[in-house]
């Protein structure tokens, strides 16, 4: 399928519009406080990985990722 994706005006609401061959199924997620931080568009698209665009609805800053101290594991 594909994956169709559009940010309201004001960057805190993100549709997503997804086509496969049985049909559309439509996604909406819209934030309490703050914005989605959105890619530079370059002739009128956007192309972002799989990885970036969970990070994105995660509100997380996708651009430059952290590792964060209380995701990581220790093996022993």
């Amino acid at each position: 399928g594909h994956l169709f994706i559009f940010r309201g005006r004001r960057g805190d609401t993100v549709k997503i519009l997804w086509a496969d061959a049985d049909g559309l199924c439509l996604f909406t997620k819209r934030l309490e406080e703050g914005q989605f931080i959105w890619p530079a568009v370059r002739d009128g698209k956007v192309s972002i990985t799989r990885s970036q665009l969970a990070m994105l609805l995660d509100k997380l800053d996708w651009r430059q990722p952290k590792t964060s101290s209380r995701n990581s594991l220790t093996m022993l």
